[in-house]
């Protein structure tokens, strides 16, 4: 691939920050070389800034200890150093809107991890393997933005990772209703248990904004690229319940569909075997050599023993059998901060860069 692209983590600090910190760290096509958070960071190194609260069992990568942090604000600074961006900020979902697109603006491509953009028409939302046809609205966005080289493209929520690839490889059979709930971990909140003791022993029946995200957010990347934008899908007819768990990481979702064309469950399996995406095909980095894995074990997938298959970047499904009000029902579970946060943006930055998207400044 010659030359690494340099990289910058504007919101390096915070827990999926963090993440991408460890995962860039040795990465065959990018290197970091900014890393910019709020004001009261900046000045500092990453070191210091994360001193007491690094959130990751592995250590802070050496290469990135003595990076001066700076003030994400200051987006000229920042992009001087860059060719590209990942943005996990904190902030307001207006200010992180202005912020990205000053960013997009320079010229500079901005992979998302936050919501704020996942509804702007000439966004792409993606997941590689499924929907990557969406990188066309790129160029509408790019006019729109008056820039030749910048953009914006997010990343979808965390949740849906782990039932929408199982359902896109079977949407032939025109799935018409899906119901879903969703057990998702504390690291989602970007907490720990050592942050969150209450969670110890404890489940909560709610998570703010994230049943809404997790009917909707699936239509849209399902839906279709039209005069520059991306119309959401008007079906499947999906209902979900998100609860908070006391598991590390790893969402799990209990998954209830009926089809148009009902197929028999050797069908099912089958394409989940056997499904491979844009990522696949380009042997991307960071892309799981098997991206659906189907467990024939009754008590399978579990978030302690399965999150991690191909390094956290695939996807479990089990538990498939029929049921007496829907079609099938089944389990799904992926790792929610890496294919469902950093590990799902970093695929998105590979798909860019071997798309043609991002390139050296």
């Amino acid at each position: 691939m010659g030359e690494k692209l340099k990289v910058g983590i504007i919101g390096g600090t915070g827990m999926v920050g963090q993440r991408f910190v460890q995962l860039l760290d040795g990465h065959p096509w990018f290197t970091v070389t900014a890393i910019a958070a709020s004001a009261n960071s900046a000045g500092k190194t990453y070191e210091e800034s994360v001193q007491g609260r690094w959130k990751l069992s592995t250590p802070i990568p050496d290469g990135v200890k003595n990076i001066v942090v700076q003030d994400a604000a200051k987006v000229e600074e920042v992009t001087s150093e860059v060719d590209f961006v990942f943005c996990a900020v904190d902030m307001k979902k207006a200010e992180i809107q202005a912020l990205e697109e000053a960013y997009a603006k320079t010229g500079t491509p901005v992979i998302s991890n936050n919501s704020a953009h996942r509804w702007t028409p000439d966004v792409p939302m993606v997941i590689p393997e499924v929907n990557p046809q969406h990188l066309e609205v790129i160029a509408a966005q790019r006019k729109r933005l008056g820039t030749e080289t910048g953009f914006i493209a997010v990343k979808p929520n965390c949740s849906i990772q782990s039932y929408v690839p199982a359902l896109h490889a079977l949407l032939d059979f025109e799935p018409t209703t899906v119901v879903a709930s969703t057990y998702q971990a504390i690291s989602g909140a970007g907490k720990n248990f050592n942050d969150w003791p209450e969670m110890l022993d404890n489940v909560i029946p709610y998570i703010g904004g994230e049943e809404e995200k997790s009917e909707q957010e699936p239509l849209r990347i399902w839906g279709r690229v039209e005069d520059g934008q991306v119309i959401k899908a008007s079906a499947p007819l999906i209902t979900t319940q998100c609860i908070r768990v006391p598991v590390t990481d790893g969402h799990l979702a209990t998954v209830f569909v009926s089809f148009k064309k009902k197929p028999s469950k050797e069908e099912i399996i089958a394409r989940w075997q056997q499904f491979r995406g844009r990522a696949q095909e380009l042997d991307l980095p960071s892309a799981p050599k098997q991206f659906i894995t189907y467990f024939e074990e009754e008590n399978r997938p579990q978030s302690g023993l399965d999150r991690d298959i191909e390094r956290g970047m695939g996807v479990s499904t089990g538990r498939l059998r029929e049921d007496s009000l829907y079609d099938y029902k089944f389990v799904g579970l992926s790792h929610n901060t890496l294919r469902g946060a950093a590990g799902g943006a970093v695929l998105i930055a590979e798909l860019l860069k071997a798309e043609g998207y991002i390139q050296p400044k």
